[in-house]
């Protein structure tokens, strides 16, 4: 048994996790403690405090108690929104305070694109525009090159957990970029777990969504590979355990 922890803020798409879970079958367990989501808010300011040191640290206890191999931090804007050197240092905090390998949605990204091969990518965001540039220039940082942002202007994650399929492919499809790589959906708050294959299949490439890669950053922290293909490109290279799409 492989146990991760995910620590997600607030209520939104945490339903993401358990769906995810089944569709990876195998001995994967994915445990997931909520944060004090403060403002629910994308502004910055509201971000910075509901990424902050304190809020994370007060969910890492039951994580360890659930045994959890390795934890990450189910939030992108709230993690890209302090730069990248102060990402990094909300994960090695995240790390000291868990005892435990730390990353968050951010470093998924840009490690999930580079394992699908992407070098140009699309942005379809549910953000305001502000906050989408940041993710844009976040991604820059990891050596990414962002051929296109788009931002939704949706304040409140609360909002993007109500979205369904139709939704989703429309901000996925006006978001997407004939030179791009791949497509991005940058926001833990929206359902996409389902919707990832038939992402890909009406897009054409890879589509990266940020509960999927979070899922897919903390097996790589835990050194595991799951192939399922029912979670896309993503989940479909070299596998130690085969799992039905």
């Amino acid at each position: 048994m492989t146990a991760l922890g995910f620590l997600y803020p607030g209520h939104s798409a945490e339903d993401d996790y358990p769906r995810m879970e089944q569709m990876l079958g195998s001995d994967v367990r994915l445990q997931v403690v909520h944060t004090d989501i403060g403002e629910d808010a994308h502004r910055v300011d509201a971000l910075l405090e509901m990424g902050s040191t304190a809020r994370l640290a007060a969910g890492v206890e039951e994580l360890r108690m659930a045994g959890a191999e390795a934890v990450v931090w189910a939030c992108t804007s709230a993690s890209f929104v302090f730069g990248w050197e102060g990402a990094h240092d909300q994960v090695r905090a995240l790390a000291r305070a868990a005892g435990l390998p730390a990353s968050s949605t951010s470093f998924a990204f840009a490690h999930a694109v580079r394992e699908v091969g992407a070098s140009r990518v699309a942005v379809a965001a549910t953000y305001p525009e502000d906050v989408a540039a940041l993710f844009a220039t976040f991604l820059k940082a990891a050596g990414t090159e962002v051929v296109s942002t788009q931002g939704s202007g949706i304040i409140t994650a609360a909002e993007v957990g109500t979205w369904g399929w139709e939704g989703v492919r429309a901000m996925a499809r006006a978001g997407d970029h004939p030179d791009a790589d791949a497509v991005l959906l940058p926001d833990t708050a929206l359902h996409t777990a389902a919707y990832v294959q038939a992402l890909e299949q009406d897009l054409g490439k890879p589509v990266l969504t940020a509960n999927q890669v979070t899922v897919w950053e903390a097996l790589r922290l835990s050194t595991r590979r799951v192939n399922a293909p029912s979670l896309g490109a993503l989940f479909t290279k070299e596998p130690v355990v085969q799992v039905k799409g």
